[in-house]
């Protein structure tokens, strides 16, 4: 498969690191602030993670400081960010009401004309209970989304995605398929799991595409005690790690050049050998 959307000149991304807490505009400053020093920094796309509007553990306080899209502060405010600095903008997830006590987890990519040029709403609900005793139950209150998104930019193919997605790898598969060059997991990845699998999981997603992910993650202690793992990471299509945060809030870079995205399709071309099987099953 080659690339639709080749360049010959790479694009400098950053990923945005936070520590949101429950206080929405106090957390629009904070990445704002962030996001202007990337721009300035030479950044073309800048994403931050999910949750960048709030990082609040206990439902119904979450429900009840949630706005519906159209009261929401933060979509006119990020509008106008992204068309300031003129970069494109992906702020990695909302939670806007979408109908009585259900909240959507959405990312939001705005154009450098300020445009809300496409919205992707989170379809893998984090329900886990892990051996630390952790609990969480995404699906209580958020509404999972129903369909992928691709976005063709001048720059590059990105399919959307948010944290737990990443844990379905025929999502990104199919993704790239249809062209994806670039996929975008903003994530809020708890302590235990992060310590585990993000690295091995976000490296797997870019090999099994020939992709590039870029991942701007959560990190620190929020609001009702939760503890997220940090390490935003930005990886080529062959699994190298090309930038990686700490466990502190702060921006990372990468420069994109999509002709490695055709060098690692072409060197091997997974993408087009899947075969029809079926499942033996002896002994059962």
């Amino acid at each position: 498969m080659t690339s639709k959307n080749v360049t010959k000149v790479a694009t400098k991304v950053a990923c945005v690191q936070l520590s949101s807490g429950p206080d929405i505009h106090e957390n629009m400053s904070v990445a704002a602030d962030a996001v202007r020093e990337a721009a300035s920094n030479g950044a073309k796309f800048i994403a931050s993670p999910e949750n960048t509007g709030a990082m609040i553990l206990d439902l119904k306080k979450k429900i009840g400081a949630a706005f519906t899209e159209e009261d929401s502060p933060a979509i006119p405010f990020f509008s106008d960010l992204a068309r300031e600095t003129e970069i494109w903008l992906l702020i990695g997830s909302l939670a806007p009401k979408v109908s009585g006590a259900r909240l959507a987890n959405r990312s939001y990519l705005f154009s450098p004309e300020g445009q809300v040029f496409a919205k992707y709403q989170k379809i893998h609900m984090f329900d886990v209970d892990l051996d630390t005793g952790e609990s969480h139950r995404e699906s209580e209150i958020m509404e999972p989304g129903k369909e992928t998104v691709l976005v063709n930019m001048p720059w590059a193919a990105m399919g959307l995605a948010i944290c737990y997605d990443m844990r379905f790898p025929h999502m990104f598969r199919d993704l790239a398929k249809q062209g994806a060059q670039v996929l975008a997991i903003p994530s809020a990845f708890t302590v235990p799991t992060g310590k585990a699998h993000w690295h091995a999981m976000l490296r797997a997603r870019a090999i099994e595409t020939g992709c590039f992910v870029i991942a701007p993650a959560q990190c620190g202690e929020h609001d009702g005690g939760r503890k997220t793992y940090g390490h935003s990471l930005i990886v080529d299509p062959w699994g190298r790690i090309l930038a990686e945060a700490g466990e502190q809030p702060g921006i990372i870079y990468a420069d994109i050049d999509l002709s490695l995205v055709d060098q690692a399709r072409q060197s091997i071309q997974q993408l087009r050998h899947d075969r029809e099987y079926e499942i033996k099953k002896v002994g059962f």
